[in-house]
C-alpha cells in the first residue's frame, strides 16, 4: 500500500474515533468503541504505520487546540501515548512536538493540565531513551525479575455469580486464559529484547534475524541478554541528563553480542535487504487473576498473598507478623524464642540486616535504641497512619521511573506493588466492593501491613444481566447509575468502558472454539487492559454509613455502608402496643406511616442548618449519586414520597406527592407502630426488615484504637492539630479509576 494510502487510512479511522466522540445519533453510538479498538489494531499489525498515525494524531491534537475541541483533547492523548508505548522508530522530532503540546497542556485547568502532566513525565524519558515505557510496562505486568524496576502489578478481576451469569463468567475465563497461554516469561523477554533494540538502532536493527535469535537462544543466555537490556535502559533513563548517543552505543554492544560483530556491521551498512514489514512485537496483555466474589475478606487475602511472595525478604518484622493475622485461621502465630549472640542492639547487627537508612535521618538514630526482634512502637503523625485514600489526589510530584501514583508513604519504605482491582457487575456489584474497601481500610488501622506496601487502584466496567441489559428498561436505568454517571463526567469511558456489556453478552452466546490454532483478535480483553493501562485519573465517591434500630430492644443496632442507594418502605405489619414508639395521639389512619425527619440541610455555604419535620410517607430513596451534572455529588438527595390529606364532600382522600431535598445527614424514625424496612445499594441481599429508627452521615474514615497512645508522643502543636482533626474526621471517599476525572 503507497504512503499516501495508508495516510489517508488512518486518517479515516481517526475522523471515525472523533465522530464517535461528538455522535449523538443511535446509529453511530451502536460501534461505540470499535473504531478506536481497529485504530491501533492496524498499526499493530503493520508497525510501519506508527509514524504515521502519530503524525496524524498530533495533528488533531493541535487542531483541538487551537480550535477550542477540550472535549478530545484527552481521548486523543490517550490514544496517542498508547502507540507511543507500543511504537518503534518514531523520530525524535514527533517526541519533541508531543512534548512541547503536552507542556502547553499544562496552563489548562484540571483535568486536561494533570493527564498533559503524567503524558510529560512519560515523554521526557522516552524521548532520551526509546523503548523505556514499553520495557517498563512489561516487567511491572509480567512480574518479570528486574533489581533495577522491582516494581510489580497485577490485574485482579473479581466477579460475584449471584449477580453476573455463569456463561459470562465462562467466557471471560476462557479469553483470559487463551490469550495469557502464550505470555510465557520467556516470550515476555524475548520481546523486551527486540523491542529495545529496535527503538534504539532503528532501520540499522536487523530485525528478522534478531528475533530467529532469540528464538533459538536457551533460557540461561535470553536472561543474560534480558538483564543486560534492562541495565542498559534504566541505567540510562536514571541520568540527569540522559542522552540518545550513549544509549545507542550500549545498545550496539548487546546488539552485538547477539548476532555477532560481522553481522551487526552488514546491517548498520545496509548489506543485507531489510524486510519489506518488520516483524511486529506485540505488547502482553497484563497479567490477569480471576476471581469469583463469594467471601467478603477475600479482597484483603488477596491483596496479602500479592505481596507476600516477593516482599517477604523486604517486611520487617512486625509488618510480617501482622500481615498474616487472618489469613491462616487454622495456624497460630507464635513468636519463636532464638538463641542471639549479639547484645540486643540495632546499631551492633552486621549491615544487610534490615533496610538502608540515612545515617542522619531520624529513623536512624531511634533505631539505635530499639531492641532487636521486640515489638516497635512506630511514632507516625496521624495523615500517615490514616490517609484520606490510598494514593491521594493526583499531584504535580510524580517521579520518572515509578509507577503513577507510587512513592515513599513511610521513610525508607517503597510502594513496588500496585493492585489493580477490577470489579464487573451493576450498582449491587459497587454496593460490595465499598463494604470490603472499608473492611480494608478498617483492617489497616490496626495492621497497617498493606498501605506502606501496595497502590490500590480500582476499576469498574459495567455488566447488566440479559433481562436487564436493555437501555430503555428501567432495571437498566436503575442498576446502571454510577456507569452513567461515570460516562457523564468522562465521555472517553461512556465510548470506551460502557459500550462493552453487549459485547460481553454477545461473547457469552457465542459458542466456545475448541480450536486453539486459529489466533483470534480478543476485543474485550483488548479493551480491559487499554483501560486498566490508561485509566490513571480517580473519580471519588463519597461512602455513608447508616446505624440501624429494631423493633425488638433485645435486638443489637446494626451498622452498614453504601454507595450509591438507601430505599426505605413500609411495612404491612405493626409494633405491638408494648413496641418501641406508641402510635401518637389524634394521627389519622392513612397509607404510609409517620415520620420524623431531623437532617443537616446542604447549603452552598456550607454552613450548618438544622431542620426537623414530621410528615407521613410511604417511602423514601436516598440517593448518593447526582441526577446531573450541575449537582454536588458529595451530598444526599432525598425524595420522600409524602401522603397528602384532603376532605371534600365525598369525604376524605389521600393522594402522594414527591418532595426533594439535599443533606448531608438525616436521622428518620417512625412515630405510629409502622415498621420501616431498608435496602441498601439496590441489593436484596442486603435488606433488613423491622427497623423503627435509622440515622445516615457521611462515612468517617476509620478510626484506630492506637491512635491516642501515639498522639502522646507528638509535640503540643501536632497535638492540638490532632484534636483537632478528631472533631472533624475526614470522610471516606472510594476512588473508580477513568480516563480523566470529571471532565467540567
Amino acid at each position: 500500500m503507497e504512503s499516501s494510502d495508508v495516510e489517508q487510512d488512518l486518517q479515516r479511522s481517526v475522523q471515525a474515533v472523533l465522530r464517535e466522540l461528538r455522535a449523538q445519533a443511535p446509529a453511530l453510538k451502536s460501534n461505540r468503541g470499535m473504531w478506536r479498538w481497529s485504530l491501533h489494531k492496524k498499526v499493530e499489525r503493520d508497525p510501519r504505520k506508527s509514524p504515521v498515525l502519530v503524525h496524524i494524531l498530533l495533528r488533531e491534537l493541535e487542531k483541538a487546540e487551537s480550535e477550542d475541541g477540550r472535549h478530545v483533547i484527552i481521548p486523543l492523548l490517550h490514544t496517542l501515548m498508547y502507540v507511543l508505548t507500543k511504537a518503534t522508530g518514531i523520530t525524535e522530532e514527533l517526541y519533541q512536538r508531543t512534548y512541547a503540546f503536552c507542556m502547553r497542556l499544562l496552563t489548562l485547568p484540571a483535568p486536561y493540565c494533570t493527564v498533559a502532566l503524567d503524558c510529560a513525565i512519560k515523554l521526557k524519558t522516552e524521548t532520551a531513551v526509546p523503548g523505556t515505557l514499553y520495557q517498563r510496562l512489561v516487567i511491572a505486568e509480567q512480574n518479570l525479575k528486574s533489581e533495577l524496576y522491582p516494581y510489580q502489578e497485577r490485574v485482579f478481576l473479581f466477579v460475584d455469580p449471584e449477580l453476573v451469569p455463569p456463561s459470562v463468567c465462562s467466557a471471560l475465563l476462557l479469553e483470559i486464559q487463551a490469550a495469557q497461554g502464550q505470555q510465557t516469561p520467556e516470550a515476555c523477554m524475548r520481546h523486551v529484547v527486540s523491542h529495545a533494540l529496535q527503538a534504539a538502532l532503528g532501520a540499522a536493527c536487523r530485525a528478522d534475524a534478531l528475533q530467529r535469535k532469540l528464538q533459538a537462544s536457551p533460557r540461561r543466555a535470553l536472561e543474560r541478554y534480558f538483564h543486560a537490556v534492562v541495565a542498559a535502559v534504566e541505567q540510562m533513563a536514571s541520568e540527569p541528563s540522559p542522552s540518545r548517543e550513549g544509549h545507542l552505543e550500549r545498545l550496539e554492544e548487546v546488539y552485538c553480542s547477539l548476532l555477532g560483530p560481522t553481522a551487526a556491521a552488514r546491517g548498520r551498512c545496509g548489506g543485507d535487504a531489510l524486510p519489506d514489514r518488520p516483524p511486529s512485537i506485540p505488547l502482553p496483555s497484563p497479567y490477569i487473576t480471576f476471581h469469583l466474589w463469594t467471601d467478603e475478606e477475600q479482597l484483603w487475602k488477596e491483596l496479602v498473598l500479592f505481596l507476600r511472595p516477593r516482599s517477604q525478604m523486604r517486611l520487617s518484622a512486625d509488618l510480617e507478623a501482622l500481615d498474616l493475622q487472618g489469613l491462616l485461621p487454622d495456624q497460630e502465630l507464635a513468636r519463636a524464642s532464638m538463641l542471639s549472640t549479639d547484645s540486643g542492639i540495632e546499631r551492633d547487627l552486621p549491615s544487610g540486616t534490615e533496610e538502608l537508612l540515612t545515617p542522619s535521618s531520624p529513623e536512624m538514630e531511634r533505631a539505635g535504641l530499639q531492641r532487636k526482634g521486640g515489638m516497635k512502637k512506630r511514632v507516625w503523625p496521624l495523615d500517615i497512619l490514616m490517609p484520606s485514600n490510598w494514593d491521594g489526589p493526583p499531584g504535580l510530584h510524580r517521579r520518572t521511573g515509578r509507577p503513577m501514583g507510587d512513592g515513599e508513604l513511610l521513610p525508607g519504605v517503597s510502594r513496588l506493588h500496585t493492585a489493580r482491582v477490577l470489579v464487573l457487575g451493576d450498582d449491587r456489584m459497587l454496593g460490595r466492593l465499598a463494604q470490603a474497601y472499608h473492611s480494608l481500610r478498617k483492617r489497616e488501622t490496626q495492621t497497617f501491613c498493606l498501605t506502606p506496601r501496595l497502590s490500590l487502584q480500582l476499576y469498574y466496567i459495567p455488566v447488566l444481566t440479559p433481562e436487564v441489559e436493555k437501555p430503555a428498561s428501567p432495571r437498566h436505568v436503575e442498576l446502571g447509575e454510577l456507569a452513567a454517571f461515570l460516562g457523564r463526567a468522562d465521555p472517553w469511558y461512556e465510548s470506551t468502558v460502557n459500550t462493552l456489556c453487549p459485547a460481553i453478552q454477545k461473547l457469552a452466546e457465542m459458542p466456545p472454539s475448541l480450536d486453539t490454532s486459529q489466533t483470534v483478535d480478543p476485543f474485550i480483553l483488548d479493551v480491559i487492559t487499554y483501560y486498566v493501562r490508561m485509566g490513571t485519573q480517580p473519580i471519588y465517591f463519597q461512602m455513608y454509613t447508616v446505624k440501624i434500630f429494631f423493633s425488638d430492644l433485645s435486638q443489637d443496632s446494626a451498622e452498614d455502608i453504601f454507595l450509591t442507594e438507601l430505599k426505605v418502605k413500609i411495612q404491612d405489619s405493626k409494633l405491638p402496643k408494648d413496641g418501641f414508639s406508641p402510635r401518637r395521639k389524634g394521627t389519622a389512619e392513612g397509607p404510609g406511616a409517620e415520620l420524623s425527619l431531623c437532617y443537616q440541610k446542604a447549603l452552598l455555604s456550607h454552613r450548618t442548618r438544622e431542620v426537623t419535620i414530621s410528615l407521613r410517607a410511604t417511602g423514601l430513596v436516598l440517593k448518593a449519586l447526582p441526577a446531573s451534572d450541575t449537582e454536588d455529588h458529595t451530598c444526599l438527595n432525598v425524595n420522600v414520597t409524602e401522603v397528602v390529606k384532603s376532605s371534600n364532600l365525598a369525604g376524605r382522600s389521600f393522594s402522594t406527592v414527591t418532595n426533594s431535598f439535599r443533606t448531608a445527614s438525616i436521622q428518620i424514625q417512625s412515630q405510629d407502630q409502622r415498621l420501616l424496612t431498608l435496602w441498601l445499594d439496590k441489593d436484596n441481599r442486603r435488606t433488613f426488615r423491622d427497623v423503627v429508627r435509622f440515622e445516615v452521615a457521611p462515612c468517617p474514615e476509620p478510626c484506630s484504637g492506637t491512635q491516642k497512645s501515639k498522639a502522646l508522643w507528638l509535640g503540643s502543636h501536632q497535638q492540638k492539630e490532632t484534636e483537632r482533626t478528631k472533631a472533624k474526621p475526614k470522610p471516606l471517599l472510594m476512588p473508580i479509576n477513568t480516563f480523566s476525572g470529571i471532565v467540567q
